[in-house]
């Protein structure tokens, strides 16, 4: 499973990615008018449409005795979607610990565990108050679907400049760190050459 959903997010087969990528965008999209129960009522009504008439058009051959009475969606029919028991613990498991690792996170962080880890959890909920106000929940999985599937490809295909950004983007915030590093260093060393006792004269 893991290895065809690379295959789609890198396009190694056009055709397949195109159609998994158009439906998907125009899925959504449609849900912007329509309810997710008559999108994907007319989603299938479409599907059934077309294997239904392809059905019945091979069945014809069939018939006339031009086709030797290849069922036309054989190689789905054969495909085995099932998941052992063992891929079915293995994934039930998966889930429960994600889950349970997602509560114990929002437990931390709303019961103040660590302030720091806190504070930021809190700014990232005011950022996203405006980002609901300016968009909804939907668009921004349009968003996503559309970055998985175009950001792997330009990664692909520009990969060394976009290492070389990163590697200039890194060096930059090392640069910053170093600076605000050698300011804190210094302003934790001005008090304390402050309040150093001078030394006394020496009597003669």
């Amino acid at each position: 499973m893991a290895t065809k959903l690379v295959d789609l997010m890198y396009w190694r087969s056009t055709r397949r990615t195109g159609v998994v990528f158009t439906g998907l965008v125009i899925g959504l999209a449609s849900l912007f008018q329509l309810s997710a129960i008559t999108v994907l009522s007319h989603v299938c009504l479409g599907v059934i449409s077309i294997t239904f008439s392809l059905r019945l058009y091979y069945k014809l051959l069939e018939v006339l005795h031009w086709n030797p009475g290849v069922h036309p969606f054989q190689s789905y029919l054969d495909y085995d979607s099932s998941l052992t028991n063992k891929e079915t613990v293995m994934l039930v498991e998966e889930v429960v610990l994600l889950i349970a690792f997602a509560f114990t996170e929002i437990k931390r962080l709303l019961f103040v565990d660590n302030m720091i880890d806190s504070i930021k959890f809190v700014v990232l909920l005011y950022l996203l108050t405006y980002v609901g106000v300016v968009t909804n929940g939907l668009t921004l999985v349009i968003a996503a679907v559309i970055a998985v599937f175009s950001l792997p490809l330009l990664y692909k295909k520009q990969q060394v400049r976009i290492r070389r950004l990163a590697r200039a983007v890194r060096s930059l915030v090392r640069k910053i760190k170093n600076l605000f590093g050698g300011v804190q260093a210094s302003a934790k060393a001005s008090p304390e050459h402050a309040h150093a006792p001078k030394p006394k004269a020496k009597s003669k």
